[in-house]
């Protein structure tokens, strides 16, 4: 919570700081990347920046928590920091790593709005950032001790066993562990990060949503070559596709995420478009190992049938559950050769088919479908705390601060 002093001070300033906090984004990275490159290597998507999703993310996320400690300063954004919380910790940030972060953000604010930023309101501003950075330090911490690891123990080594073609741009990498340390099981919905070293020498990190529950031995992601407009965008699923093959070594985090699926009982409807079926297949997948008797419903779509990645694996634990339907979207075409209990063809419009009342429902794909689908539900009075969502990348959306 704010100090009586900052507060006034915070509300007056927000407006011009929220005006400029892309500009501030934008300059705090590139300060900060001249002042330790080596952050570049190992932690940050450098992808991410070349096309300005990670500042556009900081940006929205620093205003909506310094308003939120304005308005609302009983209630802070929970799941913004649970976010990016998971998000740290899957990349092994450090305590420590906040002060860089401080220096140089403060940098940027005093570099963008100049004599506008007096000792008052840096004093604030500070005080805000300090709020956020130790609330995330605190939720980083109880994440690591979850997992018994510490920030610099989160990577592990798996040899690749299996490596699967989905479709023509998608991957399934089987890995199985190297060593005798105990795995602890992932929780139904969670991403590893990969951290490869890519031609130039640079250590990337990715996340990719596990798409099978473990077995103790082994874990399965899924991978969709991404065609960009130039490096380095997609340069890590390139390299998982065209150079790792069977019995290479990956580098995995432990598994983090907070959208996993909810063991309260409720009816449960997935809603997924494209590549997005990655952690609804996880999902389901630990459903079928569980034999859960929970009504299940999954809403699909894609191009066409062809397109559908994981679809055998989708479909095979669909049939196993005692209580679980299919219905699919295809744009090019309205036929299925799958035993489906629907299929459309066209755009998703998740009314078309009879939903659950009281369900809990989850939402990935990109985002201009999961903005259409979540708009569409709460037409139909669906709660919006009632549906999560996962993204692939910075939460460029942040629609739980609805």
């Amino acid at each position: 919570m704010l100090s009586d002093k900052s507060r006034p001070v915070v509300a007056a300033t927000l407006p011009v700081v929220a005006e400029h906090i892309r500009e501030i984004a934008q300059r705090f990275y590139r300060h900060m990347f001249s002042e330790h490159p080596e952050l570049l290597d190992g932690v940050f998507n450098r992808g991410n920046q070349v096309h300005g999703d990670q500042q556009q993310a900081l940006a929205g996320s620093v205003a909506a928590f310094a308003t939120t400690l304005v308005e609302t300063p009983e209630r802070v954004p929970e799941y913004l920091l649970s976010r990016i919380a998971h998000k740290h910790a899957s990349l092994g940030i450090r305590p420590d790593q906040y002060q860089i972060v401080h220096d140089n953000l403060m940098w940027a604010i005093v570099d963008v709005l100049g004599d506008a930023v007096t000792p008052e309101v840096a004093a604030a501003w500070d005080e805000v950032y300090w709020l956020m950075a130790n609330a995330l330090i605190n939720q980083e911490r109880g994440l690591y001790s979850a997992r018994g690891v510490r920030p610099e123990t989160v990577w592990r080594n798996w040899q690749v066993v299996r490596k699967v073609r989905e479709t023509a741009d998608v991957l399934t990498f089987v890995v199985k562990r190297t060593d005798d340390r105990l795995v602890k099981s992932s929780l139904p919905g969670q991403y590893v990060t990969v951290r490869m070293r890519m031609p130039d020498g640079v250590l990337q990190p990715r996340q990719y949503s596990l798409t099978r529950a473990d077995d103790g031995e082994h874990r399965q992601f899924s991978v969709k070559r991404v065609v960009g407009d130039g490096e380095p965008a997609g340069e890590m699923s390139t390299l998982l596709h065209d150079s790792v093959g069977l019995g290479d070594t990956l580098t995995l985090s432990v598994p983090y995420g907070e959208v996993v699926l909810d063991d309260s009982g409720r009816p449960v409807v997935f809603a997924s478009a494209g590549i997005g079926i990655a952690p609804m297949a996880g999902m389901l997948s630990h459903l079928v190992a569980a034999q859960s008797g929970l009504q299940v419903i999954l809403l699909h779509a894609d191009l066409d049938e062809a397109s559908f990645a994981l679809r055998r694996q989708v479909v095979s634990d669909v049939l196993a559950l005692q209580n679980a339907q299919l219905y699919v979207w295809y744009e090019q075409d309205g036929r299925s050769h799958e035993p489906v209990n629907g299929v459309f063809q066209g755009l998703m419009d998740p009314t078309a088919v009879d939903l659950p009342e009281d369900a809990l429902y989850y939402l990935c794909g990109p985002l201009p479908f999961m903005q259409a689908v979540r708009s569409r539900l709460i037409e139909q009075g669906v709660a919006p705390h009632d549906i999560q969502y996962e993204v692939f990348g910075p939460d460029l959306w942040q629609a739980d601060l609805d």
